[in-house]
């Protein structure tokens, strides 16, 4: 069984941020701990936060530019719907889900129906050249999930999604795959 961290506890959220926010958390801690007790236990206490600021800079360093973003995305805009569907479905196996293509061709009951641990998630990315990606397309994504008896759902865009779009997406608790997290997601198999 693999171990998984909360997505809203405090370490998660300093993964997910600058590394040296984590320093910043490990000074003031220590200078607080150091109040109360001698260094040598103030330096453990703050200890958890300066690995975290490791992993998080380490992550950050391996992280694709800006320019090499743009370029993927420019590249999985031209791919073909089976060679794109096909890198979608090869990265969510080596995810650990088992992928299940739903026919049809439309999309709009999803593309993907995905299973892992149990919990089944219905995945939409036919329409991933689009160019700008609103509400409408994440509503049928959800009325479909909901027919389909999934607990989630993940969009794949490989264009811009606007504002309203990503604030549908938070208050529904549909994943939003686009931008950086898209081009990491379909990294390369190594």
């Amino acid at each position: 069984m693999k171990l998984r961290m909360h997505e809203n506890s405090l370490f998660a959220i300093l993964l997910r941020s600058p590394w040296w926010i984590s320093v910043v958390v490990a000074i003031g801690l220590f200078a607080v701990v150091r109040m109360f007790v001698p260094a040598v236990y103030a330096v453990f206490s703050a200890s958890p936060f300066l690995v975290i600021a490791g992993i998080a800079g380490w992550r950050q360093l391996r992280a694709p530019g800006a320019g090499r973003v743009q370029e993927r995305l420019e590249d999985l805009r031209k791919m073909s719907w089976e060679q794109f569907s096909g890198e979608v479905e090869a990265a969510f196996r080596r995810d650990g889900y088992e992928v299940r293509r739903i026919p049809g061709g439309s999309g709009s009951d999803g593309d993907f129906d995905l299973e892992r641990n149990g919990v089944r998630r219905l995945v939409a990315c036919k329409r991933w050249k689009a160019m700008r990606t609103g509400t409408e397309p994440l509503r049928n994504l959800l009325a479909a999930a909901e027919r389909r008896g999934a607990e989630g759902c993940i969009y794949i865009a490989a264009g811009e999604v606007t504002e309203n779009a990503r604030a549908f997406c938070a208050k529904e608790g549909i994943t939003l795959l686009a931008d950086t997290e898209l081009v990491k997601f379909l990294r390369p198999a190594r």
